[in-house]
């Protein structure tokens, strides 16, 4: 998959002798860090091959990759043109949370206390799947509050290159520097909510878009996001300018293009 930094890196590689071809999901974060060779995909993000368990969808998806390395005697980003994946559509699927009334009005108080009841639902799919996604920001699973008052912490924050000080959570290694830490604090995030959602009852699965109309529909992670892309939009900076882009999926963000 190509992220930023893999996509970049493939320049260094490629000068060394070894010819570099790679899929991305963000077809502007591609275009702005210049891969050699890159297929960009139309799918979820997380998805970079589409279907799951979906074999021969995958290959698919991989041939057309590597097909890049005949065919692209120059930097390219090109289009995958094949079949869609299926996608679980939307269904109707009704969230089990309880949000409850707003007792904290501030950002951090709303975001805190829908973290709180979240916790229930997260801890159930956790240890049903015996695993979680959680932890990419450093923080443990025990340290959800935490990493919530630390995106919260970033809205009013003076300097976007500075680590979230916090008083209690001084155990914390955070695993990325800043502004970088703020787009894995959002992912640490949007893991917790997203394992609170596969607790709920039912068989239908809400897809990546239905998750995302939920999040951005008027929860206090959305608002938090939509917040925090302001505050990097404040900052004018290139590598916030970027976070900005990798915090809310495009077409989500309030002011405009994410990136």
């Amino acid at each position: 998959m190509c992220t930023g930094a893999v996509g970049a890196l493939s320049n260094f590689i490629e000068r060394a002798g070894v010819a570099c071809t790679s899929i991305s999901l963000v077809r502007e974060q591609s275009e702005a860090v210049g891969p050699t060779r890159a297929l960009w995909v139309p799918f979820a993000l997380g998805r970079p091959l589409g279907s799951a368990e979906d074999p021969d969808f995958q290959k698919r998806v991989m041939r057309d990759a590597f097909a890049l390395l005949v065919t692209a005697t120059e930097p390219t980003i090109a289009d995958y043109d094949g079949p869609l994946p299926e996608e679980a559509g939307p269904g109707q699927w009704a969230c089990p949370l309880n949000l409850g009334p707003v007792i904290d009005d501030t950002l951090t108080g709303r975001l805190l206390a829908e973290v709180g009841r979240l916790k229930t639902w997260s801890s159930q799919t956790r240890a049903a799947r015996r695993r979680t996604l959680f932890g990419v920001s450093g923080a443990g699973p025990d340290q959800i509050d935490d990493v919530a008052r630390a995106l919260a912490s970033i809205v009013d924050a003076e300097s976007i290159t500075d680590l979230p000080d916090l008083a209690g959570a001084d155990d914390i290694e955070w695993a990325f520097d800043m502004p970088l830490l703020v787009r894995h604090l959002a992912d640490d995030l949007r893991t917790f909510y997203h394992e609170a959602i596969a607790a709920q009852p039912g068989s239908a699965t809400p897809n990546h878009d239905a998750l995302n109309d939920w999040i951005f529909g008027g929860t206090a992670l959305g608002d938090t996001l939509q917040a925090v892309a302001d505050r990097l939009t404040q900052a004018d900076d290139p590598m916030a300018a970027l976070v900005r882009g990798l915090l809310i999926p495009e077409g989500r963000y309030k002011g405009g293009s994410a990136f």
